[in-house]
């Protein structure tokens, strides 16, 4: 048996009179991977704005494990165990690998910014965070300066600091943009692998890694949801091919 861990209820935001996201009742299950697709414009982003609270709905309510949260601070569900990674990747890219797990591992603990700590209380960390490295399949560039990494592998930090403020659900914001082939793939089974005792919501625009990952899909026409449920079922939607991208792409991603 699966419970609902979010529950949106009609969610909407108005932005001068244009309605970005109408109406949206929304659930993903305890364990799953539910991905929110739909073409530019539908309302994707706007709607993760909302979810951690960097925008204020317009009218309706959302629910984290039954808690309404709707007027909580984004501080507030990242401590609830709501943790969102970004479009663009959010790492310092003058630290090392190890470093930026480490104060992502601070931040969980409450001291990110006490500079002041000694060395030896740091160090303590390095355990913790070579265990999140390696989960990642990062162990080996621990000592790297992150911007020497490739995108890819920004990407995978990116995930491995995610991690290291322990979320219940995780929110990832087009995890696979702007990869090649090869990243993608890594990309997806990463995401596979750390889904494990967690729950995922994510904006995807690949759909071979929605068709591969996903328990199940919500489509996004305009702000309002256009069709929900499994790959197999939303793909072959004639309301979704002809609003997405077209039968070719959607049947054959």
């Amino acid at each position: 048996m699966t419970d609902c861990i979010l529950e949106t209820r009609n969610l909407t935001k108005e932005f001068s009179g244009f309605t970005a996201v109408n109406g949206v009742d929304l659930k993903v299950q305890r364990g799953h991977i539910h991905a929110l697709i739909g073409p530019n414009g539908a309302g994707k982003t706007t709607f993760f704005n909302l979810l951690t609270k960097f925008l204020t709905p317009t009218d309706g309510s959302i629910l984290f494990k039954g808690r309404d949260i709707t007027r909580m601070r984004p501080a507030d569900i990242a401590h609830l165990g709501v943790i969102r990674s970004f479009q663009i990747s959010a790492v310092f890219p003058n630290m090392t690998v190890l470093e930026n797990v480490r104060l992502a591992l601070q931040r969980k603990l409450g001291v990110a910014y006490q500079f002041w700590r000694s060395d030896s209380m740091l160090h303590r960390l390095n355990d913790q965070a070579m265990a999140l490295l390696e989960d990642v399949g990062l162990g080996k560039f621990a000592d790297n300066i992150t911007e020497e990494l490739a995108y890819g592998r920004k990407r995978a930090l990116e995930i491995a600091t995610t991690l290291a403020l322990d979320p219940e659900l995780m929110l990832l914001d087009e995890p696979t943009q702007g990869m090649g082939a090869e990243d993608v793939g890594m990309t997806t089974e990463l995401i596979r692998r750390v889904s494990a005792d967690r729950t995922i919501l994510m904006v995807e625009h690949n759909l071979g890694v929605v068709s591969t990952l996903a328990d199940c899909i919500t489509v996004l026409q305009r702000g309002a949801i256009l069709a929900e449920g499994p790959y197999e079922t939303v793909s072959k939607n004639p309301e979704v091919i002809e609003a997405y991208m077209g039968a070719s792409d959607v049947e054959h991603a």
